[in-house]
């Protein structure tokens, strides 16, 4: 008989990284209610219509607070406009959040549509590298090297440089998870790997003011009201390592998803038009990030559960994205799925600012493999995941082919 586990131990389970393959039955349990209280100060809300209401009340925080409550435990610096300093913008509130966000959008938009041209090539690059070998690690051979390089060009970072934020992204990812999963190493490994990225970054920011160039730091710095050193040290890091592992795992899962899917498959490549609705679909049916987290700053009524002010609220993207309640056949990966308005890239005013570049490098990436590789299939599935429950991918997806047909 199967026991089912209560729902805080079910949350924990989504934790647990021998789920990580498949934590959907996990999150289905959760969402037998609509809001499971883990310990004192956490909560976890799992329904579309709750987790779309809640990323757009002003009621709940993005602030981060280590140890609970309204305010953070240590008072951020402040600029001589009493603005907080250091702090990256997805973790503040308005009125700076909105400042800071709107800096970077300014610069950031029109150099994503400038740069579809750029990523079709260096996925083709990619690609044609791996052409006589009849294997390919869909991570390490594609969906990593190619977010970097797009985001390094973007920033101007050398290309030497690249492997250096490869390592910071995979050591700081690890720090979006919730405190309890990380390990006493994990937790001082990521500080330390924080610290080697703000010397990086400042060296970046000084060299960039002497010399600027043709790249968004150049721009930031020389915006009619330029960010503090210290903002725009965290936006770029910001930048590197949420808009970098994002895209990753949402071109990983999108592969899978394909080569689980044979008909989806033969779809995009009968149709490249597709792949707009399908990189949707991928979004919605396995998210690359699957949960997100505020601070209550007064008491939220929640699905007829009051949650009480300074509670650490995680909202289960994933989890509403399969809601029965919001989607037909939740379970089911259709790339042609109507009226697919999902939470893949959460919601409201923290709605992620790298979306259209990770939308637009699925969508090349995508289209390219499916057009591309013949006769590709998965080597083994599931594929063993990385640790990160928040941004959840495969570590490595081995892709055999028997061949690369031509552009």
């Amino acid at each position: 008989m199967t026991t089912i586990p209560a729902p805080a131990e079910a949350f924990h389970e989504v934790l647990d990284h021998r789920n990580r393959p498949n934590p959907y039955p996990c999150y289905a349990r959760l969402a037998e209610q609509p809001v499971t209280r883990v310990d004192d100060r956490t909560w976890v809300v799992t329904r579309y219509a709750d987790i779309s209401r809640l990323l757009r009340d002003p009621r709940m925080s993005a602030v981060r607070r280590p140890g609970g409550g309204v305010e953070p435990e240590e008072p951020p610096a402040r600029d001589e406009h009493g603005n907080p300093i250091g702090i990256p913008f997805l973790r503040q509130d308005p009125p700076n959040h909105d400042r800071l966000r709107r800096a970077v959008m300014d610069s950031f938009v029109p150099r994503i549509t400038a740069m579809r041209g750029r990523v079709e090539s260096l996925v083709d690059g990619l690609l044609e590298s791996r052409a006589g070998a009849g294997t390919l690690d869909v991570v390490a051979d594609l969906a990593y090297p190619l977010p970097v390089s797009v985001i390094c060009e973007l920033l101007g970072v050398p290309e030497s440089d690249e492997p250096v934020f490869r390592e910071f992204a995979r050591v700081l990812t690890r720090s979006l998870d919730p405190v309890e999963s990380l390990t006493e190493q994990e937790q001082r490994e990521t500080e330390q790997q924080a610290a080697a990225l703000r010397e990086y970054v400042g060296g970046m920011i000084q060299h960039r003011m002497a010399n600027p160039g043709d790249d968004l730091l150049s721009d930031l710095l020389a915006a009619d009201e330029p960010m503090h050193v210290l903002d725009l040290g965290t936006t770029l890091g910001l930048l590197l390592i949420a808009g970098h592992e994002t895209t990753v795992n949402l071109i990983t899962n999108g592969v899978l998803a394909l080569l689980r899917n044979p008909a989806a498959l033969a779809d995009l490549r009968a149709d490249d038009g597709l792949a707009v609705p399908l990189v949707e679909e991928v979004l919605r049916y396995d998210p690359p990030v699957q949960m997100t987290a505020r601070t209550t700053r007064t008491d939220v009524e929640v699905a007829g559960t009051t949650i009480p002010a300074a509670s650490r609220v995680t909202m289960l993207l994933a989890a509403g994205n399969r809601d029965a309640g919001r989607f037909a056949d939740p379970d089911r990966f259709w790339p042609r799925r109507p009226d697919n308005a999902h939470l893949g890239f959460g919601g409201g005013i923290h709605y992620c600012v790298g979306a259209a570049l990770a939308r637009a490098e699925a969508q090349v990436a995508l289209t390219a493999l499916a057009n591309r590789l013949r006769n590709p299939r998965l080597v083994v599935d599931p594929p063993p995941y990385r640790r990160n429950a928040v941004l959840r991918g495969p570590e490595r997806l081995p892709v055999a082919f028997d061949g690369l047909a031509e552009r």
